[in-house]
Order: C-alpha cells, then structure tokens, then sequence
C-alpha cells in the first residue's frame, strides 16, 4: 500500500487516472499533479537484484533498461513489481515521454557550490527553454519531498546571499548578472522558510509537476531528493 496522504495544499491537485494526469492542466495556481496509487508486488526484491552483482551495478546512480529488469530472477511478488514498473513506462512512451528508471545508490554533492548549492539535495525547480513538465514515482526508498512555494524563498533573494554571488561574479547587479546566475541555476534554487513543512511525495503515486519555463501560468514545484539512506536505494521513475 502506498504511505502517502494528500497535503492540505491548494496547489497540489490529485487525479483518479493517468489520462487524467496527462490530461489536467496546470492552472489557478495548480504546479503539482498526483495519481495516488498503491501497486501490488514486491519492490524491495526487485532492488535487492539488481543491486547483488547484475550488470550496471556498483554506480551511485544505476540506469536500468527493461531487458535487464524483465531478466531478473524474482519470486511471484517481485515479478508483479517489474509488471507495475514496465507498465508505467509504457504508459509515459505512449506519452512520448522519455522515462528513465534509476536504482539510487547516493548522489553526487555540489562540493563547490559557492554562496548556493545546486545538486539535487538543494530545494529547486526544474527548469526549461519551452513548455514542459517532470513526471516521477517513488517504488522503493525515500520519495521526493515538495515544499510549498509560500514557504520558499529564492537563495538570490536573501541579501547576504545575493551580496556573495555579487562578489563572486564581480561586476553588478544588473542584467548580466542575472543571466550570471540563470547559467549557474542559482536563481533555480530555493531556501525554506524556518516555520516550512515540507510534504511527502509517496510511495508509487505518479506525479507530474511544473517546471520553469517562458510563459508558464503556474510557479515551479519546489522539490527535492531526499537524504539517501545507506543500504536503502530508491527506485524511481523520472521523465
């Protein structure tokens, strides 16, 4: 069963099926979609082999393809486990989405940020040149976490901040310093507020959320990985 339980949250809209999570637009403040789900199988057998010697093994973040998943040695349970995940990514091909399927080990860490980290741990929006959206499922491991945007506060906002990016890029601030700190994503990246209670994403509920793009009626979902846990991988979908 899934752990989640719907946020008390006027931006986060929950649907009843994926054409109506395809379907569903991102308006009247709406920036985050969620089909609850709860998926039968055993998702922790399917991590446990393919982190115990399968090909691909061994990385922080390990891409795995539906020929090595579909091979895995699995008991009943495991086997249902893979027929959620391949369905799901059929279902977001059909799309035209591009999912990928990641076993989480650990991520890399910004080890020279500067004033503002920008690895997956920093609370941040997704961002594009055109029209877009991220979609992602948690099976196995700690999900995601989103963080309301009234509780966030752009990093390039706070003053002292501001005044050390100021230091490192040198010149003013102006127009190319923004575009200083657009290529760097340290406008992308956010600071919660004290009293900020972050939500959870859940177990195997398929989310799509909004990004950063020219034109977008809605804010970014601010979201971030979560702490990996040693000896615990996640298992995601992301697309």
């Amino acid at each position: 069963m899934s752990d989640f339980s719907i946020p008390t949250y006027p931006r986060i809209r929950t649907v009843g099926s994926f054409a109506e999570l395809a379907a569903a637009p991102f308006t009247d403040g709406v920036n985050a979609l969620c089909w609850p789900r709860a998926l039968a199988g055993d998702f922790g057998e399917v991590v446990q082999a393919l982190s115990a010697g399968e090909p691909g093994s061994g990385q922080p973040i390990d891409v795995i393809d539906e020929a090595r998943l579909r091979a895995l040695d699995l008991s009943p349970a495991g086997r249902a486990a893979v027929a959620a995940i391949l369905d799901d990514l059929r279902l977001l091909r059909e799309q035209e989405r591009d999912p990928v399927l990641n076993c989480i080990h650990g991520y890399p860490r910004d080890e020279e940020a500067g004033p503002v980290a920008t690895d997956v741990f920093s609370w941040h929006a997704d961002s594009a040149p055109v029209e877009a959206d991220t979609w992602l499922c948690t099976y196995h491991g700690s999900p995601s976490e989103g963080l309301r945007n009234e509780d966030a506060v752009r990093r390039v906002d706070v003053p002292a901040t501001r005044a050390e990016l100021l230091k490192l890029y040198g010149g003013a601030d102006d127009a190319d310093f923004r575009d200083f700190l657009h290529e760097h994503c340290y406008d992308l990246h956010y600071a919660a507020r004290p009293d900020a209670v972050p939500y959870n994403f859940g177990h195997f509920n398929l989310w799509r959320i909004a990004v950063d793009w020219p034109g977008s009626p809605v804010s970014p979902c601010v979201h971030r990985a979560p702490a990996t846990i040693p000896g615990q991988p996640r298992l995601m979908v992301i697309c």
